[in-house]
């Protein structure tokens, strides 16, 4: 398979993928992309429990996948998969990274992994960038019986006039002082 861009309807540049010319390919025991094992993924699960690494929340094992902290597309996999290389995202949350990750000047261009080292996204519990750029971040989830918190927040921020990020910054502030 072959990765090429191309400009969508609305203007933005987007993946296509395409099936690459057998004949200029090498084929060896080790090249392209290797399938991460299950074995990789209970080792995450045992070594920090079964939560997304980006919204710190608990979820079930099946809801979780496997990805690099650092994007295959910057650093490769090199010869041995160490469990350390990897983290457990939700599909909403691999989704996110995976956007940002690709609109990065770092992933384009640069690819200099001790950058994405640095990154929310390679290790959102401790970064100094979100995609070279100077942000912090917070994503929360509410579920379960948090719900009607965040309905709360909801109904207040429009009682407000502010959207929902805006207001809870405030509150954060507001508490803060």
């Amino acid at each position: 398979m072959e990765t090429f861009r191309v400009t969508a309807a609305n203007g933005r540049k987007i993946a296509a993928y395409r099936f690459a010319d057998p004949a200029k390919k090498q084929f060896r025991r080790f090249s392209g992309r290797t399938g991460l094992s299950k074995r990789i993924k209970e080792e995450l699960i045992q070594k920090y429990g079964c939560r997304c690494f980006t919204y710190l929340e608990r979820m079930d094992a099946g809801d979780l996948q496997i990805d690099h902290r650092v994007p295959y597309e910057v650093a490769g996999e090199g010869d041995e998969l160490r469990v350390e290389d990897f983290m457990l995202l939700c599909g909403s949350a691999n989704r996110a990274k995976s956007w940002s990750c690709e609109h990065c000047e770092n992933w384009r261009s640069t690819k200099d992994k001790r950058i994405c080292l640095s990154c929310y996204w390679a290790y959102p519990e401790n970064y100094q960038h979100v995609t070279m750029r100077q942000i912090r971040r917070i994503d929360l989830i509410w579920q379960g019986e948090e719900v009607r918190q965040y309905d709360k927040l909801k109904s207040d921020s429009a009682k407000s006039g502010l959207e929902i990020p805006q207001f809870v910054k405030d509150v954060l502030a507001k508490a803060l002082k």
